[in-house]
């Protein structure tokens, strides 16, 4: 079993109804929610006139591989109406889902990076993120979530919003 770390995040439609419903597919079919962040409203980072976001991280044990774990994701993000070929790059969607961390793992493909190449940029993951996993040590960095929440310029307006109650 791997721990994955997940980022999450909606700014179409039902924000809450669209990270519930990723949470619950992805307990469902990748594994058992280890930890749980609670959700933050976050200002669009890239491109700006877009709703704000809603965001979360959480940690899923799971038996699948990265690249399984890429195209449930995937799978998840379109069924829940997110349509990348006619996107907006960092653009309003309905459901976003990026691995962060898969253990401690380092990969470079074309379709996956792992650790997440902008993750220690964004204060949108590392709130939530350093909220579950403060310990956690950046495979590339060698600092912990929380050194890197520490350093973290602040460039982006992120606030707590509230909890998902999760099953």
């Amino acid at each position: 079993m791997a721990k994955a770390y997940l980022g999450l995040g909606s700014n179409l439609g039902d924000r809450q109804a669209h990270l519930r419903a990723a949470l619950e597919r992805l307990k469902r079919e990748a594994g058992p929610l280890v930890a749980l962040s609670a959700v933050y409203e976050t200002e669009p980072v890239g491109y700006k006139d877009q709703p704000w976001f809603l965001n979360l991280a959480c940690c899923i044990q799971t038996t699948l591989s990265p690249s399984e774990l890429l195209d449930l994701a995937k799978r998840i993000e379109k069924e829940l109406g997110r349509a990348r070929q006619r996107e907006i790059r960092f653009g309003p969607r309905p459901i976003d889902i990026d691995i962060l961390f898969y253990d401690d793992l380092i990969l470079d493909s074309p379709s996956l990076t792992i650790p997440h190449p902008r993750l220690h940029e964004r204060g949108f993951v590392l709130i939530p993120l350093n909220e579950i996993a403060p310990q956690l040590r950046h495979p590339r960095l060698g600092l912990t979530i929380a050194q890197l929440r520490e350093s973290w310029p602040g460039h982006e307006s992120v606030q707590r919003y509230g909890e998902l109650n999760i099953q």
